[in-house]
Parts: structure tokens; sequence; C-alpha cells
């Protein structure tokens, strides 16, 4: 792919409303390669205190480098302002995801599409969870969770 073409996959999939096909071809485009390991979370797969802003969670693949794996997902919002004003919640539903979710593997990231129910409107965010080791005021050392903030790396 050449750049002029580059900017138009950039430029068809992020200025438009969301398409699954448009997001897959740049995601392929992006990474090169991945597995299609694909499934659904929806309903009862979904945790319930998060069930009032997620609608389903879809895996279209798995991309792994070095030891890492980035899972490729699709988050339906159950409403529209869900996007602008639940970006917490988002982000720690997916934390929850990458932690195991339903006793899975840890993963160390995800490029996450999250979309509005009419689809007008969506957004493009990287969730990762960095650790740090951190002594407490005993002396021990506990291992601390730290996630990306949720206002960062969107488009």
């Amino acid at each position: 792919m050449n750049k002029e073409q580059a900017k138009n996959l950039i430029i068809e999939t992020f200025e438009n409303p969301f398409n699954k096909e448009k997001f897959v071809i740049f995601l392929k485009n992006l990474l090169k390669k991945f597995e299609d390991k694909t499934f659904v979370y929806e309903g009862n797969y979904i945790p319930d205190a998060f069930k009032q802003y997620i609608s389903s969670l879809e895996r279209i693949g798995k991309y792994s480098y070095d030891d890492k794996e980035i899972d490729l997902l699709i988050v339906q919002l159950r409403k529209e302002t869900s996007l602008e004003r639940a970006r917490t919640a988002q982000r720690n539903f997916i934390a929850w995801y990458l932690k195991g979710s339903r006793g899975g593997k840890l993963k160390d990231a995800a490029l996450v599409a999250f979309v509005s129910p009419d689809e007008e409107d969506w957004r493009f965010s990287l969730v990762k969870i960095d650790y740090r080791f951190e002594e407490t005021p005993s002396g021990k050392v506990k291992v601390k969770e730290e996630f990306t903030p949720a206002k960062r790396w969107s488009f």
C-alpha cells in the first residue's frame, strides 16, 4: 500500500460511520497479520456492573508479537451518550476483559472500536495494563496494576 492509499484508508475508516469491514481492512493493513479468532460476549456474558453501558463485545482477531498479545475488539454501546460520558466504564470493562474476564488467559492490551448504537459515532482506543512493583508501609512488595487513562490514546 502506498502513502496515498494509506491516507485514503484512514479517511474512509475514521471519518465515516462505523463499518466493520473497513475497520478489519484497516487493522489488516496496520498490523500486517493477525489471527482470525472470533467470538462474541453479550447478554449474561457481560458483567452486571457494565450492562448499562455495554451491549456486546466481539473479538475479531488476535495480534501477537514478542510474547505479547493484543486482542482486536468491537464493543457495541447501549446508549448514544455512553461514547463520551462513560469512558472510565468502557476502560474498566476492557480491563476486566484483559485480566482474563471469564477465566481466560491474561492479555497485554486491546485495540478497541467503541461503537454507539446507531454506528454514526465511534472511537478507536488502545487500552493496556502496565504493572509496577510497589512497597507497602510494612515493607512487603506487591504488584500494582496501572491502566491507560480513560481519555488517552483514543481517536
